[in-house]
């Protein structure tokens, strides 16, 4: 249960810090200048205008209902520590002037800083952080619920100071808690929280919004008297004076629209079009600048996605033949002319991906109190097929239809039926404009046709896609997932067993894994690094062999075409092209 009371004595033993990190102290001392990868002569001033896809209709990002910007989180809104992405996690102080924590990491203490204010000029308080961790964590969108329930009592210790203890030990709660999103508490004061708006959230943030048109666009603009203008950790960030995202329902409609001067900076996703596709008149002419941004973060996942809650998939040996039935390589040549590597796992392109062949050391000693309800790959070690890169991929197709035909499936007049004659059959969801994904899909089907799988593709609007996932009512759909160097309680999110029935997780999979989730433990209590990185390749382990995606390809760059007045820092972040990225760090200058 957690309590809030008046003004009472700190428990806190600790010294008050200026940062924190996951492991060890942070990497910047208390009188730095600025972030390593911020610019802090960073002229002020200009524009920078954003093609998203899709639409809203929502202002309110911290809610299920309705569907906002995510720009509103990471520009308007504070919290009480921020990220330094030039480490794997390491925060400092933003909106709170220090933080206090123990060994053992069962509280954290933080003071807020007597000038922070919220755009309509009004103090930061200890009330009002209090309130947001509350509210998010009990009306908030489900990632901040795993943080709420680790919440033994929170409580008032001074007039700018509180105290948060927990219930169990985790060395990333402390971290959690500094990247809260603080919330003006007298904005709800007459208004449901978790009611869809489009009233703009109070925020204490570097930008506010100016004017926004559901579902066409967002604007935001540089607030002049912004009180965290001044901080270190904000020198040289937050440079433009506005900020514009246009909306559009094509990806091809908002790329002629980056062709034609309407937008400033496009990011793109194909390495072909990178090469071949450039050739207009205002990169010829120098408006238009390629810039590529290297990155030493793990390659996630992205690839279609089985949503085992479906009988149809809950079989392993269906899903790893139907991931021997998608040829990549033919895939990658056609999409990409072959120039992107394959996912070989959730965390790999990093230390902490795992390892080729079986599980050896500390990984295994995870993992062998599992060892009967692993899938096969797991221990002994598992890699992706690899086809000839022709489109018949016979040896594919031969080893799908075997595994199939273990599972109980056969081929009749050209159907595959189970043992009572239902035939094969899924449905493939995907987001209208996507026009990568479904020329995925259509390669994708031809293969099925073989087996004689019958699919269906079926393309909705981002609102009827964004309801289906949040209620998991769809048999097959793409799923991309960023996973950082600091993997954390954001685990539980992806692939915690809750999600298999609360709604709007984001265990999109239906994973349900008492291996992965003990890993996920181990992860978040351990304070030795060698011991981190052996849960999370054990994790990756998992995760891989439990066949749960079809994985696709990932760049261990970021390819950005821009106009030429804007600029970014020589100095790149670890992450490269992440969050606190651009826009943050960018400017303009003529």
């Amino acid at each position: 249960m957690v309590l809030m009371s008046g003004v009472s004595a700190p428990v806190a033993v600790a010294q008050p810090a200026h940062g924190i990190a996951m492991y060890g102290p942070p990497a910047l001392p208390p009188d730095f200048v600025a972030l390593p990868h911020a610019n802090p002569e960073a002229p002020k001033g200009g524009r920078i205008v954003f093609a998203e896809l899709g639409g809203f209709d929502s202002l309110n990002p911290y809610i299920l209902r309705g569907r906002a910007p995510w720009a509103l989180g990471a520009l308007t809104v504070e919290s009480l520590m921020g990220r330094n992405y030039s480490e794997p996690f390491g925060l400092y102080g933003v909106l709170a002037e220090s933080v206090e924590t123990d060994a053992a990491r069962s509280f954290v203490a933080f003071t807020l800083r007597p000038e922070a204010r919220f755009s309509d000029g009004s103090p930061v308080t200890v009330e009002d952080v209090l309130w947001s961790i509350e509210t998010l964590g009990k009306l908030g969108q489900p990632r901040y619920r795993t943080v709420w329930t680790k919440i033994a009592t929170m409580e008032q210790t001074g007039p700018r100071s509180l105290h948060i203890t927990f219930t169990e030990p985790d060395r990333e709660m402390p971290l959690l808690l500094g990247l809260r999103p603080i919330l003006q508490k007298a904005q709800f004061a007459n208004r449901a929280f978790d009611a869809s708006s489009m009233e703009p959230i109070i925020g204490s943030g570097p930008y506010v919004v100016i004017g926004a048109e559901a579902g066409r666009h967002l604007s935001l603009a540089r607030n002049p008297d912004w009180w965290g203008a001044d901080l270190p950790f904000y020198r040289g960030q937050h440079n433009f004076d506005e900020i514009r995202y246009d909306f559009y329902a094509d990806a091809g409609v908002a790329f002629e629209a980056f062709r034609a001067g309407l937008v400033s900076t496009w990011r793109e996703a194909s390495p072909a079009r990178w090469q071949a596709g450039y050739d207009f008149a205002a990169v010829q002419s120098g408006e238009v600048v390629k810039s590529e941004i290297p990155h030493a973060r793990p390659s996630g996942i992205d690839g279609f996605v089985f949503n085992t809650r479906r009988a149809i998939f809950a079989d392993w040996r269906v899903r790893e033949a139907l991931i021997q039935a998608f040829n990549f390589e033919f895939v990658n040549q056609v999409l990409n002319g072959g120039r992107l590597p394959r996912i070989a796992s959730f965390f790999s392109n990093s230390e902490l991906g795992m390892r080729p062949g079986p599980a050896e050391g500390a990984v295994a000693e995870l993992l062998a109190p599992y060892d009967d309800s692993l899938l096969p790959g797991a221990m002994e070690g598992y890699s992706l097929p690899v086809s000839d890169g022709s489109e018949a991929n016979r040896r594919g197709i031969r080893r799908a239809m075997a595994l199939l035909e273990e599972a109980g499936w056969r081929v009749e007049d050209g159907v595959l039926q189970d043992g009572s004659g239902a035939p094969f059959a899924f449905e493939i969801l995907l987001q209208q404009g996507s026009a990568e994904t479904q020329a995925i899909a259509n390669i994708y089907v031809e293969a099925l046709r073989r087996l004689g799988v019958a699919v269906q593709l079926t393309t909705v609007d981002s609102a009827q896609y964004t309801e289906r996932l949040q209620l998991y009512d769809f048999d097959m759909t793409r799923r991309s997932l960023s996973l950082s160097l600091s993997p954390g309680n954001e685990q539980w999110l992806y692939w915690g067993s809750v999600g298999v029935t609360q709604p709007g997780t984001r265990n999109w999979a239906g994973i349900e894994s008492a291996a992965a989730e003990a890993m996920i433990r181990k992860l978040l209590t351990t304070a030795d690094r060698e011991d981190f990185v052996a849960a999370v390749r054990a994790l990756d382990r998992v995760l891989t062999s439990g066949r749960y995606f079809i994985p696709f390809w990932f760049s261990d760059v970021s390819r950005i075409a821009h106009r030429r007045e804007l600029r970014f820092p020589e100095h790149l972040p670890v992450y490269g092209d992440w969050i606190g990225f651009q826009p943050e760090v960018w400017w303009h200058e003529d």
